[in-house]
């Protein structure tokens, strides 16, 4: 066995321990658990369908008021929502928790890891 595979052999056993001590995390159990919850309750995918189409009708056809006051509405609606709330909470610390592991592992090699680089596919 080369040392270039026996390297890459323990970086990938030493990612897939990093992937199952992420899973099992707190932080992603609740995010799992979150989504669930919101994949079930009707009232708040309903809300938030409702609210994705609102914007994407104001982006394609321009301003206007009153869609401008349906939005604010239907926002207002979200935040009263425990559900979405719920599932935004676990999402926003779980990519708290993805920054700061990025961080450390940058920190550790001396250079940006999951850096952007803008763009994306064509």
């Amino acid at each position: 066995m080369s040392k270039v595979q026996s390297d890459e052999e323990s970086v990938e056993a030493s990612f897939q321990s990093f992937v199952e001590t992420l899973t099992d995390s707190e932080t992603y159990q609740e995010f799992t658990a979150a989504t669930r919850a919101l994949e079930n309750d009707s009232e708040a995918t309903a809300l938030l369908e409702e609210y994705r189409e609102k914007q994407q009708r104001m982006q394609r056809d321009g301003y206007d008021q009153s869609l401008l006051s349906e939005l604010r509405e239907l926002k207002s609606e979200m935040a009263d929502n425990e559900t979405i709330q719920r599932h935004t909470d676990a999402q926003e610390a779980l990519v708290e928790l993805l920054q700061e592991t990025n961080d450390a592992i940058s920190k550790q090699i001396g250079r940006e890891f999951a850096q952007s680089t803008g763009g994306g596919c064509c």
